[in-house]
C-alpha cells in the first residue's frame, strides 16, 4: 500500500518535471523573454512576489472574493435547485435563466457588472453568477434522480417533509452537489481573476495581471499565474477531503 502511494507521488513529479522541461526547451527555442520566460525566470519572479507583503494581503483579498462568491452561489444554487427540483412550475420558470447565463460572455458579465457594482464587489458578483448554474444543475438532477419508490413510501407513512429532504433528497442530492461545488471552485478562481483584470481592486491578483502585461513584466505575470494555479488547487484540495473527512465520498 505504502509502496504504491509513494510510487504514484514519484509518478507525478516526473510529470511535472517533464511539463517544466518541455517549458525550458520552449523558452529557449523562442529566445523572448517578454513571450514566453523560462521557468526560473519565473521562479525569481515568484520568490520576489512571495517576499512581499503586498502579496499576501492581495492573496487574501482575492481569495475573500473568490469564496464569497463560490459560497453565496452554493447557497442559492442548492437551495433553488432543490425548489425547481421538486416543482415543475419553478424548474420551467428557471430554466431560462440558467440557459442566459450559460450563454452570455463572461466578459460582457464583467462590464455589465462594472457598471453596477463597486470594483470590489464586481468580481464577487461573476463569481456567483458563474458558478450559480453549476449547482442549481446539478442539484436540480440529483432531485430528479432520487428514486420514486422511497418518496412513495415516504408518502405511505406520512414522513414529514424535514425529514424526507433529510434522509432522502439529501444522499440522492449530494454526490452530484459535491462534483459541482468542485467544479464551480475551479471556475470561480478563473473567473474572479478576470473580472479583477477589468474592475481593478486595490488589492487583487488581477490588478498585479493587468499592471504585469501594461508594463510588459512577464516573468511577474506568469508568477501571479502559478500563484492563481496554486491557490485554486489548494482550495479543492481541502475541499476534496473535507468531503472525505465526512464520509461524503
Amino acid at each position: 500500500m505504502m509502496h504504491s502511494i509513494l510510487h504514484n507521488k514519484s509518478r507525478k513529479i516526473y510529470i511535472i518535471l517533464f511539463w517544466i522541461v518541455v517549458w525550458e526547451v520552449l523558452s529557449l527555442v523562442i529566445n523572448q523573454e517578454i513571450y514566453l520566460p523560462s521557468p526560473f525566470s519565473t521562479f525569481n519572479a515568484l520568490v520576489d512576489l512571495l517576499k512581499n507583503k503586498d502579496t499576501y494581503i492581495t492573496i487574501l483579498f482575492s481569495t475573500y472574493r473568490t469564496l464569497s462568491g463560490f459560497f453565496v452561489s452554493c447557497l442559492f444554487g442548492i437551495v433553488i435547485g432543490y425548489i425547481c427540483g421538486t416543482n415543475q412550475f419553478f424548474y420551467d420558470l428557471f430554466t431560462p435563466f440558467i440557459g442566459i447565463i450559460r450563454t452570455v460572455p463572461v466578459m460582457s458579465i464583467i462590464i455589465i457588472a462594472i457598471m453596477w457594482f463597486k470594483d470590489t464587489n464586481v468580481p464577487i458578483f461573476v463569481a456567483f453568477l458563474m458558478c450559480f448554474p453549476i449547482i442549481w444543475t446539478n442539484t436540480v438532477s440529483g432531485i430528479k434522480s432520487t428514486d420514486p419508490k422511497l418518496l412513495q413510501m415516504c408518502q405511505i407513512y406520512n414522513i414529514k417533509k424535514v425529514r424526507v429532504i433529510t434522509s432522502v433528497y439529501f444522499y440522492s442530492v449530494l454526490p452530484y452537489v459535491k462534483a459541482a461545488m468542485i467544479s464551480a471552485l475551479g471556475i470561480g478562481w478563473k473567473v474572479t481573476s478576470a473580472a479583477e483584470v477589468l474592475s481593478l481592486p486595490k488589492y487583487s491578483i488581477g490588478r498585479y495581471l493587468y499592471d504585469s502585461k501594461v508594463y510588459l513584466e512577464i516573468p511577474a505575470l506568469f508568477a501571479w499565474t502559478v500563484i492563481i494555479i496554486t491557490l485554486s488547487y489548494f482550495f479543492e484540495t481541502v475541499l476534496k477531503k473535507l468531503f472525505k473527512s465526512r464520509n461524503y465520498d
